[in-house]
């Protein structure tokens, strides 16, 4: 098991309130660029399914399809599970299946699906030029692939620079950062990647996401998602005196310096047959 998989096992309660919510709109705008291409038979993948919420999705909208949902994390298919059960009725929960599996070594049939579907998981995979030819494999011909991820670019959140400042000011250990380096580097890149493993008809194009975050929703999110392990460590009055000194900084900030503005890209193609 990976480190990564441990983590997203570790805080799947977090992200399913935390996280998912900041990814909504943006998956339902990739549901409904591939509206008009489900038919209700369909039988659809969900890569990297997370916490169930593009599943969850593609079922209430289009309720004769079936979907089966990867992810390499049991905490995020739990949360998955869990989704699934609250939201969906019996006939449509059925529908519903989790697999636990890593995008490049997916365990099905080649041709098992007619669409393919993944939201802000193809920037993790350890490789994806790999991830993506087992997409195509498991596509019958002419099957769709279709996904959304972030564009790399320099995000600058004053929130997030504000928590920085105050490590730093409390004489804390800075937090650490990858750079994300698997952010697609541009449009240009994502379809030139879709056409090597062999897609046809390609298209990809940037969007943004927004989320506007209160100060309290931040705190949550960094205590109980983002920086949950760093600060689940400090002892309990310095990780106080860190986030009532956050808190009291994060006064000063408008809405519009609360809110995150994300480059992001959608990306399709066909199955070459």
């Amino acid at each position: 098991m990976t480190d990564q998989t441990e983590r997203y096992d570790r805080i799947a309660a977090g992200y399913a309130r935390w996280w998912a919510p900041v990814l909504a709109p943006a998956v339902a705008e990739l549901l409904d660029e591939v509206s008009p291409r489900a038919a209700d038979d369909e039988r659809i993948l969900d890569i990297g399914t997370g916490t169930g919420q593009l599943a969850i999705g593609a079922l209430l909208r289009w309720p004769a399809t079936t979907v089966v949902g990867v992810d390499a994390s049991s905490g995020m298919l739990a949360a998955a599970h869990a989704a699934a059960d609250e939201r969906l009725g019996p006939g449509d929960r059925s529908k519903f299946e989790g697999v636990n599996a890593v995008a490049d070594r997916l365990p099905f049939d080649d041709g098992a699906f007619d669409l393919a579907l993944s939201s802000f998981v193809l920037q993790l995979v350890p490789n994806r030029a790999r991830a993506l030819r087992e997409a195509r494999r498991v596509l019958r011909p002419d099957g769709l692939l279709a996904y959304v991820s972030w564009l790399d670019e320099d995000r600058a959140f004053r929130p997030d620079q504000i928590y920085d400042e105050v490590l730093e000011d409390l004489g804390l250990e800075a937090r650490w950062s990858d750079d994300r380096p698997g952010d697609i580097p541009s449009v240009e890149r994502a379809a030139g990647e879709m056409r090597r493993a062999g897609f046809a008809r390609v298209t990809a194009r940037s969007g943004w996401l927004a989320h506007r975050y209160t100060i309290e929703s931040f705190i949550s999110f960094l205590t109980e998602f983002d920086e949950e392990t760093y600060l689940g460590e400090l002892e309990p009055d310095v990780r106080e005196r860190l986030l009532d000194t956050l808190r009291g900084r994060l006064e000063s900030l408008s809405g519009h310096d609360m809110t995150v503005r994300y480059q992001i890209v959608f990306v399709s193609g066909h199955r070459s047959r």
